[in-house]
């Protein structure tokens, strides 16, 4: 989850354009400077802010805000064997970044993957692999791991599968990460929402054991090498995922199992942060081998809905000096009281049907909060993150969730489960939002 401002120094256009809108504002007669922030963002040449939803809490299913053909492309991903006969990568929890390495930008690309044979990525996976670009176009190929592990598949960096690399002092997969087996769904255990971090020149992949495991939860990996790895699990995930079990997720867990899921990493200069669902997040320790509270972790302090519903796949991106936390909510469609369809943000209740798994955006000064009112960032782009690539220009990930809702239907399943970037578009500094890019940001 690494800031746009951090380790590149593409930024010229936005500083420009932050310039020009100040000499701007400076030069406008006093009607114009005494304008809503709209109109004048709007003449600065920034899009403008749409207007709030009202009651907070409604989700904007404006098709502006989805990824479509003029603002949005699947990355062309090396196929796998797997892939041959879809002809097309199946992917959740997409996700992709630029970083720079020894002066050259690189591509990564990664996401939960499934198995042939199974429709979906569980009860069992087996583990995460990491494609590499020089361009955000591609080509895309696989990392190539067959210099250290001939015998495994190509671009698979980390598996349950991996356990027989274990040694004394250098451990790849812990007990509470290894496959198991029961009554119910057999082969048990998966790697869930992987992200890849280049953190003061070492590469780190932040995942979760998703609900089929022995427990629950997030870890990180730390490679030995470069980006395809050798990955090791850090110090501080030997016995357990980070921070404390709870009472949730599915009634199948077991008790005690249940941690805090969808991990990530946030970094600024040389600190570094661990950023979960349910509001949390934790410094990381200096050696990036485990967090520095690993009890009682501290929250985010946001605007929340009422009543809240369950977030995903927090996400902190810096742009433009604001925090901007990403959280996935389900948009569920229900009939209001003249028949009219509401569109919002609800906990699950009667008469409500999950619609889009949407990307909903707060911003804040600190990264700590407090944050904005939430708004609607991207309809069915949840459970995404947001880059800047090598010209500095602004994307989010999208994937199209198959479970359940719009991209479940049969005539669309299709077209799910896709690595999809999408071009972002940001208000300025006025307005300070971040929307997939609109056909008209200014209507």
């Amino acid at each position: 989850m690494t800031g746009s401002e951090h380790g590149f120094n593409l930024h010229r256009r936005s500083l420009l354009a932050g310039v020009i809108g100040s000499v701007g504002v400076a030069a406008l007669p006093a009607a114009a400077a005494q304008a809503a922030p709209a109109e004048v963002a709007s003449m600065r040449g920034y899009p403008s802010n749409w207007p709030d939803l009202e009651p907070y809490g409604l989700a904007d299913t404006r098709l502006d805000l989805w990824p479509r053909a003029d603002n949005s492309f699947i990355l062309p991903l090396e196929l796998r064997p797997r892939d041959e006969e879809r002809g097309q990568v199946w992917m959740r929890d997409t996700y992709v970044n630029c970083f720079v390495v020894d002066g050259r930008p690189i591509y990564v690309a990664t996401g939960t993957s499934r198995v042939p044979g199974l429709e979906a990525a569980g009860p069992w996976n087996d583990g995460i692999f990491v494609w590499l670009s020089p361009s955000l176009r591609g080509p895309w190929r696989l990392a190539d791991t067959t210099g250290f592990r001939p015998g495994a598949e190509k671009g698979k960096v980390w598996s349950p599968e991996f356990v027989g690399e274990n040694k004394p002092g250098r451990t790849v997969v812990a007990p509470w990460q290894e496959y198991w087996y029961d009554d119910q769904f057999g082969k048990r255990g998966q790697a869930w929402a992987p992200e890849l971090h280049y953190v003061r020149g070492t590469w780190y992949i932040v995942a979760c054991m998703g609900d089929h495991s022995r427990k629950v939860g997030s870890f990180m990996l730390v490679s030995e090498g470069g980006v395809e790895g050798p990955y090791r699990l850090v110090e501080g995930n030997l016995e357990k995922p980070f921070g404390d079990s709870f009472i949730g997720g599915p009634r199948f867990i077991q008790p005690g199992a249940y941690h805090h899921i969808d991990g990530g990493l946030y970094s600024e200069g040389d600190d570094a942060w661990l950023v979960l669902h349910n509001d949390l997040y934790a410094k990381f320790r200096d050696d990036m081998e485990d967090i520095v509270v690993t009890t009682n972790l501290p929250k985010f302090q946001q605007t929340r809905y009422t009543p809240e519903p369950y977030l995903e796949g927090a996400y902190v991106f810096k742009h433009g000096g604001k925090y901007y936390l990403v959280q996935a909510a389900w948009d569920r469609s229900s009939t209001n009281p003249d028949g009219s369809t509401r569109h919002a943000y609800d906990p699950p209740g009667p008469g409500r049907t999950q619609y889009q798994y949407d990307a909903i955006v707060a911003v804040s000064d600190s990264f700590e909060g407090p944050y904005s009112e939430r708004w609607t960032a991207g309809v069915g782009a949840g459970h995404n993150n947001f880059f800047t690539d090598r010209s500095g220009h602004l994307w989010a990930t999208f994937f199209r969730n198959p479970n359940v809702g719009y991209w479940s239907d049969p005539s669309r399943v299709a077209d799910a489960a896709v690595p999809g970037v999408v071009r972002l578009e940001w208000t300025g500094p006025q307005g300070n939002r971040l929307y997939v890019q609109r056909r008209n940001g200014r209507s």
